[in-house]
């Protein structure tokens, strides 16, 4: 049920031990959308039941989880593995927005006891490194176990809480196991900007591209070949069965939850690792309305930025001039004009090239256009040169351009720690 980083790596990103149990490794494109006519999808938290929790026996365990460590029948795993005498759970890690998902962005629930079950719950978010390290060592754990729903983008932080987590593990001597969920976006491609590790921060660590197509467990294998080389680290991932790199989050028949307050659904996350570029201008990201980043704009725009974005045909999607008030964040109770993002075909969307293209076009069709003064945008893209180019007055195609040597690279880098087909 498990695999090792040596055991990945010896089967050369194949199967491995589980291909008895995997699925079938292709499927007709036939079945695709019809969940009647293909097996659930089982995530590495549904088969670690099913075996017992053998992996974890007679050790001490702590859980980084948060609202989207669920069973297939919406069981929260926190609450189905305390009283099950067949594992150990003595502890409970938070990230951002916290265990029990009560906290905005840039937030967590700090430390408490759970009223649910009464186990300690420990804050990681903003740790790293020693401290970090430090609170697993203050848990008493013996293994760390990580459940939490990715987005699929590089600066989407749980991610960067996985990378935090396995450093500190191996710093405080801890095994760390990792239970894989889809990628709700699809495995298909990586795509976007390589991260410049001159702009690591919370929103990217390391060099990965903007839009991964990885799932956590093959994340966590390609952080542990790649960058988390200096310490041992004994790391095991226990992957799904009946993923392809192809479904999208509504073909897996798995319920969503959202991972954080502003990802309320799967067609968010589709948009999201474009549009999210937004939180780097003055331009309203679309949080405080029921359709975040898909909702983008700010007062003084008007019907001229959607024909712009129109005008350019890109693949997959359309833009309608749109007018929102949002409840909070920029432009709180004050009402914008700008775009709403309609995908309309899904297998052909680019949600990078579309970020960059409504950044040229709200650029070009708005007078009022800025970037942040931080220059945030440059942490989000982890460089320089899109905020560069796109000042000095470069189209969508320059743009995107200027990563393909990158973005090469770490395709190829990748292929090796990927764990289905």
């Amino acid at each position: 049920m498990t695999l090792s980083r040596r055991g990945v790596l010896a089967a050369g990103g194949a199967m491995g031990a589980l291909a008895a149990t995997a699925g079938p490794a292709t499927a007709s494109a036939a079945g695709r959308g019809s969940g009647a006519a293909r097996s659930r999808v089982r995530t590495g938290f549904d088969r670690l039941a099913a075996d017992g929790y053998g992996l974890l026996a007679g050790q001490k365990v702590g859980i980084v989880t948060n609202p989207t460590g669920i069973t297939s029948d919406v069981g929260h795993i926190v609450d189905v593995m305390h009283p099950d005498d067949r594992v150990d759970l003595t502890a409970v890690f938070g990230p951002e927005h916290g265990f029990r998902g009560t906290a905005q962005a840039g937030g967590s629930e700090g430390r408490y006891d759970d009223p649910a079950t009464g186990l300690p719950v420990y804050d990681t978010y903003l740790k790293s490194g020693q401290p970090l390290a430090d609170v697993f060592t203050t848990s008493g754990v013996d293994t760390v176990v990580f459940d939490i729903q990715d987005a699929g983008a590089r600066f989407y932080t749980y991610i960067w809480t996985l990378y935090d987590c396995m450093e500190a593990a191996a710093l405080a001597g801890k095994r760390f196991v990792v239970l894989d969920r889809p990628n709700p976006v699809t495995g298909r491609a990586a795509l976007g900007p390589v991260l410049d590790p001159a702009f690591g921060t919370f929103v990217g660590r390391r060099e990965i591209s903007q839009a991964h197509g990885m799932t956590v467990a093959e994340l966590a294998l390609l952080f542990d070949g790649e960058f988390l080389t200096a310490r041992p680290l004994e790391l095991d991932v226990v992957r799904m069965s009946g993923w392809r790199r192809s479904d999208f989050f509504d073909e897996t028949g798995l319920p969503w939850v959202p991972p954080s307050p502003n990802m309320p659904t799967p067609e968010t996350a589709l948009v999201y690792p474009g549009t999210c570029l937004f939180e780097g201008t003055n331009l309203s990201e679309g949080r405080g309305t029921t359709r975040p980043f898909e909702l983008l704009g700010a007062e003084g725009v008007d019907h001229r930025w959607a024909a712009a974005a129109n005008a350019l045909e890109l693949p997959g999607v359309a833009f309608r001039e749109a007018y929102f008030a949002p409840t909070f964040s920029k432009f709180q109770g004050r009402t914008v004009g700008g775009v709403q993002v309609h995908v309309q075909d899904r297998e052909v969307f680019d949600p990078v090239r579309t970020g960059i293209a409504l950044l040229v076009t709200a650029k070009r069709s708005w007078s009022g256009f800025a970037w942040r003064a931080d220059n945030w945008i440059d942490k989000l893209t982890g460089n320089t040169r899109v905020r560069t180019m796109i000042d000095a007055g470069a189209d969508t195609d320059e743009v995107v351009g200027a990563w393909s040597a990158d973005l090469a690279a770490f395709r190829a880098k990748r292929k090796k720690y990927l764990l289905y087909r």
